[in-house]
């Protein structure tokens, strides 16, 4: 599957200790995914695309009176570094599909989901796949040759 990045940028991790880099892309069919890509703190982390859609399905899953921590994204990194969903979650609040919740320190609850799909949306309509140039023959032309012109009578 190849993924095409719509947006690199940066946030603060949840403690504040480190800033993160991560993206933002689509595939072929403009399914958007996310992915982390760096860490100022150093601390390991996995850099594989984690479509959208799954990520949705675990925060449409989760109780809404419930508070999201990290955990909440654990399923999608099994067997990957603990550090990851920690980096997505706070990629997901600085995109505001996460709220941090008034009073409660790392806990979210979610944000405007229809504003990170208008963003993503124009991200993916500025990616436009041009289709390559059609190319049109020509006609070649056939060079006169001493032949030939000796034949015309040059």
């Amino acid at each position: 599957m190849t993924i095409k990045i719509l947006k690199n940028d940066t946030c603060p991790s949840i403690s504040g200790k480190s800033t993160l880099k991560y993206q933002i892309g689509c595939d072929d069919d403009d399914a958007i995914f996310l992915r982390i890509t760096g860490s100022s703190g150093g601390g390991f982390f996995s850099n594989e695309w984690i479509a959208f859609t799954s990520i949705r399905a675990l925060l449409d899953k989760h109780p809404a009176e419930k508070p999201i921590t990290s955990i909440v994204l654990y399923p999608l990194f099994r067997g990957k570094s603990v550090n990851t969903p920690s980096f997505l979650l706070a990629a997901l609040v600085h995109e505001k599909v996460l709220m941090p919740m008034k009073g409660k320190q790392r806990c979210h609850e979610v944000g405007d989901m229809k504003i990170f799909a208008e963003k993503t949306a124009k991200l993916t309509s500025r990616t436009v796949k041009k289709k390559a140039p059609v190319k049109k023959k020509r006609v070649a032309k056939k060079k006169a040759t001493a032949k030939h012109r000796s034949a015309r009578g040059s």
